[in-house]
């Protein structure tokens, strides 16, 4: 059927366009374009998302999955499975789960260590969203079920009918690879696309609504108009938390008063981590221990000015600052809207459209990955402005292919019950030289060197449910945060402080230098002497002739810290996933096979279902 002028709202025009791009798309093109259009309108106010999304699967589907239509009888039941680390796929299954329920389905979202096992092979709808952790690996949570998947018991799924959604990040080299696997996996199982794969970048909203939308149609497909009324049944601890919905959000953060600014490390360090505490007065807003507090943060000025220096542009033209098409100057655009430090291979590949140098394009060809990805590490914009002219770009083309400056998220470094309105995290400034210049860590240094007392930062809370304390107090906990690691502890002491919690308590420590980096000496000594924090070990890397850290530390208390763990006790770890993270790991569990008399294999159970019991929980980058 072709568009006219007289049966649609377009002009002449549009209606040529429109008639030449609809026939070349697919069905899955048309059902994801039609999840866009829904959510932009729904990020312009227009409707709600929710809205959005629901009139997008009440309207006439052009997708036609050959495998669905052979389905003699669909189930309304659908099963969503999250693997978090953060908790951001927890809250979007919680409202990915809303939705299902308001197009009458029955819902059970579980956390994927929550989920049994011997039940997957019932499922008929299955949702998966999933993010993925350090180098392309599954997180925490979902790391049990990527490998029974992967095994040679993995079970075969005749009668699945699935989808998955991926977050991500297009910086790093294995982007919502744990998504890509377990879609990859479930069909080679014999599952069945309800719709296809979307893969998130760190601005997903308008691609989930896509994906929502989409997976929404193709059941009501299934069902084939059938009606009944569903309920939502949520599985695993601090789900309930995760949907309940603030006025302020990542969507909407509130600009919270800066009232202090205090550097943490001694005159003479070669570190600098700032402490800074916020006001939250006015905002409604409320935390836990565990939850992470999200920045947005303003680019380097005088990187700003150095790239639109050597582009010859104005920055005074007006250009769009969001998807909207709301307008700003290019300078306000660069400093506020849009990422510039970081080089992406999605980025690279639609500069190479705007770049007249094409040595940019042969470094983008087939069998040049390693250059690209050697290229790209430690580069920003100016780099690449500077090492792939002349241009032939405009400022809004330029903008047009720059992803949104992301938030960073942070470690809370306070109870709420001690500090009421307020919010304390823990910063270290990143400062180096790479490639012949100095560099600047995004947000750690504009809070560092830019943000003073009696200024504003716009923030939102970050529920973290799976790192939490014990609901009991009188639980020990054993708490491992080298550096900026140990932000999270001191929230939680100052809770069980303000609980009377009768729980001992243990914290490993480390940093280079006791004089000048022993970040919160002072709470800890006073936690100490009012019996808040039971026992404290630390480890100073450069304070001695052969390097110590704070592994180290757990294995010269290798017998101790095996009987809190037999008693009942709960890990946690926060800090570099790369490394020490990695390392605490193992001593924990040569701790376990050591003071348990356990074998490899035993200790490794042991550590996991300590782990599915919320009793080993990590919060690393």
């Amino acid at each position: 059927m072709q568009l006219q002028v007289t049966n649609s709202p377009f002009n002449q025009e549009q209606v040529e366009l429109l008639n030449r791009l609809l026939p070349t798309l697919t069905e899955s093109q048309q059902i994801w374009l039609t999840g866009y259009m829904f959510a932009r309108q729904a990020s312009a106010g227009t409707p709600t998302i929710g809205d959005a999304i629901l009139a997008a699967s009440e309207a006439p589907s052009t997708q036609v999955i050959e495998a669905v239509n052979q389905a003699p009888a669909a189930s309304r039941e659908v099963t969503i499975l999250f693997g978090s680390q953060t908790g951001n796929c927890q809250r979007l299954a919680a409202g990915v789960a809303r939705k299902l329920e308001e197009q009458g389905m029955q819902v059970t979202v579980a956390a994927m260590n929550k989920f049994k096992m011997n039940g997957l092979k019932k499922v008929e709808n299955l949702l998966v969203i999933a993010s993925t952790h350090g180098e392309g690996e599954p997180p925490d949570n979902a790391r049990a079920l990527h490998e029974l998947l992967y095994s040679k018991r993995a079970p075969q799924f005749d009668n699945l009918f699935f989808s998955v959604l991926g977050l991500g990040d297009t910086s790093y080299e294995f982007f919502c690879q744990t998504g890509k696997d377990f879609d990859q996996r479930l069909e080679e199982l014999g599952g069945k696309r309800l719709s296809p794969r979307v893969d998130c970048d760190l601005d997903y909203d308008e691609s989930v609504a896509a994906w929502t939308a989409q997976v929404i149609s193709a059941l009501n497909e299934r069902l084939s108009g059938a009606s009944s009324t569903g309920a939502a049944t949520v599985q695993g601890a601090g789900v309930e938390a995760v949907v309940a919905q603030s006025a302020y959000s990542r969507s909407n953060p509130f600009k919270a008063e800066v009232l202090a600014n205090l550097n943490l490390n001694g005159r003479g360090s070669d570190r600098e981590t700032r402490h800074l505490e916020l006001s939250l007065e006015g905002s409604d807003l409320s935390y836990e221990p565990g939850d992470s507090l999200g920045i947005y943060p303003e680019n380097h000025p005088e990187l700003v000015d150095a790239i639109i220096k050597e582009l010859n542009f104005n920055p005074d033209e007006n250009v769009a600052i969001n998807k909207n098409g709301d307008q700003g100057t290019l300078r306000d655009a660069l400093l506020k809207h849009y990422e510039i430090s970081v080089l992406t291979k999605p980025l690279l590949t639609q500069a190479a459209e705007l770049s007249a140098n094409p040595a940019l394009s042969e470094l983008l060809a087939p069998g040049k990955e390693q250059e690209l990805k050697a290229y790209a590490s430690g580069r920003d914009l100016l780099d690449l402005v500077q090492d792939f002219a002349p241009w032939k770009a405009t400022a809004s083309s330029l903008t047009s292919i720059l992803r949104k400056l992301p938030a960073r998220l942070y470690s809370i470094a306070s109870s709420f019950k001690a500090n009421e309105d307020e919010v304390h995290l823990t910063i270290r400034a990143v400062r180096y030289e790479a490639h012949g210049r100095d560099r600047y860590g995004v947000c750690s240094i504009h809070c560092a060197d830019r943000i003073q007392p009696g200024d504003s930062l716009p923030i939102y809370i970050q529920q973290n449910p799976n790192f939490k304390l014990p609901s009991n107090p009188d639980v020990p906990v054993i708490m491992i945060g080298p550096g900026t690691g140990v932000a999270p502890f001191r929230s939680f002491l100052e809770e069980r402080e303000e609980l009377g919690a009768e729980g001992k308590t243990w914290l490993f420590y480390g940093d280079r230098h006791f004089v000048t980096d022993f970040l919160y000496q002072t709470d800890w000594q006073r936690m100490l002497k009012d019996g808040v924090l039971t026992k404290l070990d630390v480890a100073f890397s450069r304070d001695m002739e052969e390097k110590v850290y704070v592994q180290q530390r757990v294995l010269e208390n290798s017998k101790e810290l095996y009987t809190w763990l037999q008693e009942g006790a709960h890990v946690y770890i926060c800090g570099d996933e790369k490394h020490m993270a990695h390392d605490v790991h193992s001593a924990l569990l040569t701790v376990i096979q050591q003071e348990g008399s356990l074998s490899g294999e035993e200790a490794a159970a042991y550590l996991d279902n300590m782990q599915e019991q919320q009793r080993y929980q990590r919060d690393v980058y």
